[in-house]
């Protein structure tokens, strides 16, 4: 099993290209079930959540092909990918493939709006916390679909199609929000969603299914309302770039003192994120490439803030904050208000020498001078990349474990802090 070793010490300068939003792309992977014709996706990562999830339609029927480079193309601009689902051969999701990533259940909305049935495995148990697919069965009972759960299985049939209705989600959730966006594309009538995610992945999914001919307003607001169309035709749509590898390198150069420009990342997409790093102590800087992120030796500001929901601070870069302030002048406070269980970083993190204590769902963090490199093992794809963040800054070597959970959701990692100047490097076996 592949590790990582990190040399800490050595301040981040140069560029880091940001890749396209794995958040978005595998709901935009996924909406390619809702139409016969190609769906042509840019700027799709290389994660391996991606290539499992093109593993999982192709056990539908997809047709999933990787294009030769255009002119100009390079690494650094993410891969394209055409979807072609003209004949779903299988409306099963079984539980192999299910258990192995919890977005593959979003099939059952576009399966169950096509086809009129879908089978599709309960997804089982997640390391950080219990995230029941409630909502997502609730909104496709509102539009008609009759729902039966039986051994492991959820059995959605529409035989007569779905048809449009209000769907009100007591707790904002985004995948049920991908779930009632996709399937309400493809209902009769009108469908308004109130109380939905407003995350800008579900933005993205929605500008990508008004390519496709759905019609669509209020995405990225809290009330969305989607007149349903029989049939949608082909697109071709670029994946938006990822907030929370941009929020996870910015920590990164915060954290090593360095200077450096986030290519083609957006302010806007996490401006609460940015706001909290100018509060600790960090330069963040707009500029036509993207966003220049430089702290020079100046200590760093504690801060204290609580996830939520976007526009809020996001619970995908809790774990990177509280590495970061493990090195602050002061008490840090973090609150987790989204997921259960998302502290299992905080005995790694005390490895290295943070010192952290936790108060219920409350995390407070007494910065120390420095930190020591040592042997760590990741337990999920944030908790992960926050030890990276800390090992960038420890004294000594760091081994970091189980990297399998960063290759789900950063691409080219080592080689992106590397370019930088990071003493990083894969270890294979």
């Amino acid at each position: 099993m592949d590790r990582i070793r990190i040399r800490g010490g050595r301040a981040l300068k140069g560029t880091i290209p940001i890749s396209g939003a794995k958040n978005a792309a595998l709901p935009l992977m996924i909406a390619s079930l809702l139409t016969e014709e190609t769906l042509v996706l840019d700027n799709v990562p290389r994660l391996a959540d991606v290539s499992l999830l093109q593993h999982i339609l192709g056990n539908h029927g997809v047709d999933v092909t990787l294009s030769g480079k255009r002119a100009g193309e390079s690494e650094n601009t993410g891969q394209t990918l055409q979807l072609s689902a003209r004949t779903i051969v299988d409306t099963t999701a079984p539980y192999h493939l299910v258990s192995k990533m919890r977005a593959s259940f979003w099939v059952i909305g576009p399966l169950v709006a096509r086809m009129g049935e879908a089978r599709v495995s309960m997804p089982g148990g997640c390391a950080i916390g219990i995230r029941p697919v409630n909502f997502h069965l609730d909104a496709l009972r509102a539009l008609g679909a009759e729902i039966d759960i039986e051994e492991g299985y959820v059995l959605a049939r529409a035989p007569k199609g779905l048809k449009g209705a209000r769907i009100e989600f007591s707790k904002v959730s985004v995948g049920a929000t991908h779930t009632a966006l996709m399937a309400a594309s493809l209902a009769s009538g009108e469908t308004v969603i109130e109380n939905a995610a407003r995350e800008p992945e579900i933005a993205d999914v929605a500008a990508c299914l008004i390519k496709m001919g759905a019609r669509i307003e209020g995405a990225g607001t809290s009330t969305i309302r989607v007149q349903g169309d029989k049939h949608l035709r082909a697109a071709r749509h670029s994946v938006l770039p990822d907030r929370i590898e941009t929020g996870t390198y910015a920590m990164a150069v915060a954290m090593t003192g360095g200077d450096v420009v986030l290519a083609g990342a957006r302010a806007e997409l996490l401006e609460v994120a940015l706001d909290l790093l100018r509060q600790a102590g960090t330069e963040i800087a707009v500029t036509n490439e993207g966003i220049r992120v430089r702290r020079d030796g100046a200590g760093l500001t504690p801060v204290e803030v609580a996830t939520a929901p976007f526009p809020g601070f996001p619970t995908d870069l809790q774990a990177q904050l509280m590495a970061l302030m493990s090195r602050a002048r002061g008490t840090s406070k973090i609150t987790e208000t989204i997921f259960e269980n998302r502290f299992m970083h905080v005995q790694e993190l005390a490895r290295l020498g943070a010192r952290i204590h936790l108060d219920g769902e409350t995390a407070i963090i007494e910065g120390v001078e420095k930190l020591k490199g040592a042997p760590v093992m990741a337990t999920d794809l944030r908790a992960s990349v926050s030890l990276v963040i800390a090992a960038l800054a420890a004294e000594g070597e760091t081994m970091v474990h189980r990297v399998y959970h960063l290759d789900r959701g950063f691409e080219r990692l080592e080689q992106k802090l590397a370019h930088c100047g990071a003493a990083i490097e894969r270890v294979a076996g």
